[in-house]
C-alpha cells in the first residue's frame, strides 16, 4: 500500500466545494483518505470525504493499494492548494 500525508490548505477544509473538487478528481481511482489514523474512506465519495470533518491545516493520509503513485501525487497536490480561492 502506498501512502501520502498532506496538510489541507483550503480555508474551509474539506467541506462542500473543496470536497466536491477533490472527490471528482479522485473518481476512477482506488484512492482512500483518512484523518487521525481512522479507517480510510473512499476518496471519490463526496459524502464520505465530508464526513471526515477535515478542517484547514489538518493532516490527512491518502492511500492506494498497488503502485498508483500518479493518482496519489496528483490528489496530494490538489489538497495542498487552497481550493476555496480557485
Amino acid at each position: 500500500m502506498r501512502t501520502r500525508n498532506v496538510i489541507v490548505a483550503s480555508a474551509s477544509g474539506l467541506h462542500a466545494r473543496p470536497a466536491r473538487v477533490f472527490a471528482s478528481a479522485a473518481a476512477g481511482t482506488n484512492v482512500r483518505i483518512a484523518k487521525n489514523g481512522a479507517e480510510p474512506v473512499d476518496a471519490s465519495s463526496i459524502l464520505r470525504v465530508m464526513s471526515l470533518g477535515v478542517a484547514h491545516g489538518e493532516e490527512v493520509t491518502l492511500c492506494v493499494e498497488g503502485d498508483d503513485t500518479t493518482a496519489l501525487d496528483r490528489l496530494a497536490e490538489l489538497l495542498a492548494r487552497d481550493l476555496d480561492a480557485e
